[in-house]
């Protein structure tokens, strides 16, 4: 690092299981979870993510003794919701939010990370339900998510942050400023992924700017603007789209990353982000180089 670059003190890089290809709790596809954690560290990173609940041992303890032999720490959980569909899918989304939620708490770990559910098969492309909510659905999806955001933090003492994405229904500039502004900032943050934000026409510099008090958490991506286009062009759903390459490595695509971690900085509060390079299957020796060169990029930028 040069001394022209600042050094981007407020901000906490880590990387995740889906940098290595992990989508699934259980997938022949994925490496084994002792192989993400020896590469995650030997790559640099001390911060990691949960990935798919199952994935890494849910016991505490055996995971615990894990990640500290390798230097590593835990940032989030994840959990993926429907709470458009309001209360009567409250029990099941809480039955399966609870177990993460303890684990995260466990682990030391201070965020959930909570996705929507897909409009559109991640696979197939069928059409799960429609593209667009009704007033209804998003008032039950704001106050869900508010209700959520507190009985996360009530019962695990844990911060709710929303990650809008693609083939989700909080995914373009206007349905993640219409979801913030329809949410109590006590209760629900964003996690932004800049990545996904520039998948869905998205300018993360510009919403770091607009709504910073909202910006709980960052996962750090990148998309290929050509391979995205034809994405676009062709309809294509997430899941082929990622196969086809369209989420690349840094710095090769867009958002350029270093405006991002500089407004992220401005903000003067201590954030992570997260690498995910969403790639999704790949073959086994492909993530650790890539994870390294991250790493370094990361490290030319402040990071």
């Amino acid at each position: 690092m040069t001394s022209s670059v600042p050094a981007l003190n407020r901000i906490r890089i880590g990387s995740a299981p889906d940098s290595w290809g992990v989508w699934f709790p259980d997938d022949p596809q994925q490496v084994p979870w002792n192989r993400f954690l020896d590469e995650v560290a030997q790559a640099g990173y001390t911060w990691i993510e949960l990935g798919p609940y199952g994935y890494l041992p849910t016991d505490p303890g055996k995971l615990t003794d894990e990640t500290q032999r390798r230097g590593l720490k835990v940032s989030a959980g994840t959990v993926f919701t429907a709470l458009h569909h309001g209360s009567a899918v409250w029990e099941s989304t809480w039955a399966h939010v609870s177990r993460i939620a303890a684990l995260t708490r466990a682990m030391g770990a201070k965020h959930l990370v909570v996705i929507p559910s897909f409009w559109r098969d991640d696979k197939t492309g069928r059409m799960l339900e429609e593209r667009t909510l009704t007033a209804a659905q998003w008032r039950e999806l704001t106050t869900q998510t508010e209700r959520l955001g507190r009985e996360v933090r009530e019962r695990y003492g844990l911060k709710t942050v929303v990650h809008p994405h693609a083939d989700t229904h909080i995914d373009s500039e206007e349905n993640v400023a219409r979801f913030l502004d329809a949410t109590d900032s006590d209760l629900v943050s964003l996690c932004l992924d800049t990545g996904h934000y520039a998948y869905c026409g998205g300018d993360s510099v510009k919403l770091i700017e607009t709504y910073g008090e909202r910006i709980g958490y960052l996962h750090l991506k990148q998309v290929d603007p050509r391979i995205l286009a034809e994405v676009v062009a062709g309809g294509v759903p997430f899941g082929p789209a990622v196969a086809r390459g369209v989420m690349c490595e840094p710095p090769g695509g867009v958002p350029a990353l270093e405006p991002v971690l500089a407004a992220a900085q401005k903000l003067d509060v201590d954030l992570f982000a997260i690498v995910e390079q969403d790639m999704y299957p790949c073959p086994p020796d492909e993530p650790l180089p890539i994870a390294r060169r991250t790493r370094a990029f990361l490290r030319s930028c402040g990071a």
